[in-house]
C-alpha cells in the first residue's frame, strides 16, 4: 500500500467521523439521542478530556492535552511514512492510518469546536455560531455511540461492588475512537505479521 492510499483511508475516516459529529451536535441537545436497540443507543455527550472522560486539571490542562495530541499526530505521520518506505505489511499501514484518522478526528473537535459551535446544554447547537461556547484549543469532543448491553444490580455476595447498580458496557464513544481501537487491535492481533 502506498503512502497516498493510506492517507486517503485516513481522510475518509476523518470525514465520516466529522459528518457524524456535526450531525449529532446540530440535531440533538446534550444528553439527547434515540434508541436503536435496547442494547444500543445514540446518546450525545461531550468529553472535556482524554479517554473515559479523564481530565487534566488546571487552566492549561486542555491546552496541554491538545498540544500533545498534535505532536503525537506528527509522530504517527512519520511512522506511517517510514513504514511505507520499509515496505511494511498492508495490515500495519491500515492500522497506522486508522490510528492517525482517530487522533486527527478528535483533535479537530478539541481545536475548532469551541469556536464554531454554541453551547449544547438544553438546546441544539448551531454551526458557525456568533456566540461560541469556548476558545481555540478548548473545544469538547463529541461522543455518541452507547452500548448498555446489560444493566442491573450485581449480586450481594460479590466483594466490593456487591449490590451496586452496574452497566456493561458503559463507555460512550465516537468513530474516531473506534478507528483508534481497531488500529491498535490490528497491531495486537497481527503483531507477528506487522512487526517482523
Amino acid at each position: 500500500m502506498s503512502f497516498n492510499k493510506a492517507l486517503l483511508l485516513a481522510i475518509v475516516v476523518i470525514i465520516i467521523d466529522q459528518i457524524s459529529k456535526i450531525y449529532i451536535k446540530t440535531t440533538y441537545a446534550l444528553d439527547g439521542g434515540f434508541e436503536v436497540f435496547n442494547w444500543f443507543r445514540i446518546h450525545f455527550i461531550e468529553n472535556d478530556g482524554m479517554a473515559w472522560g479523564v481530565e487534566l486539571p488546571g487552566n492549561y490542562g486542555k491546552l496541554l492535552l491538545t498540544t500533545f495530541r498534535i505532536i503525537a499526530v506528527g509522530g504517527i505521520v512519520y511512522w506511517l511514512n517510514d513504514s511505507v518506505k520499509k515496505k511494511g505489511s498492508n495490515i500495519l499501514l491500515v492500522a497506522i492510518a486508522l490510528i492517525l484518522a482517530g487522533a486527527v478526528g478528535n483533535i479537530i473537535d478539541s481545536v475548532f469546536y469551541g469556536v464554531i459551535f454554541n453551547d449544547s446544554h438544553g438546546q441544539i447547537a448551531t454551526l458557525f455560531s456568533n456566540q461560541p461556547y469556548g476558545t481555540w484549543f478548548h473545544g469538547k469532543v463529541v461522543d455518541m455511540f452507547y452500548f448498555p448491553i446489560w444493566k442491573g444490580n450485581l449480586p450481594e455476595w460479590l466483594p466490593i461492588w456487591g449490590g451496586q447498580h452496574f452497566t456493561f458496557f458503559n463507555a460512550i464513544f465516537n468513530i474516531a475512537d473506534v478507528a483508534i481501537s481497531v488500529g491498535v487491535g490490528l497491531l495486537i492481533v497481527f503483531n507477528k505479521k506487522v512487526f517482523k
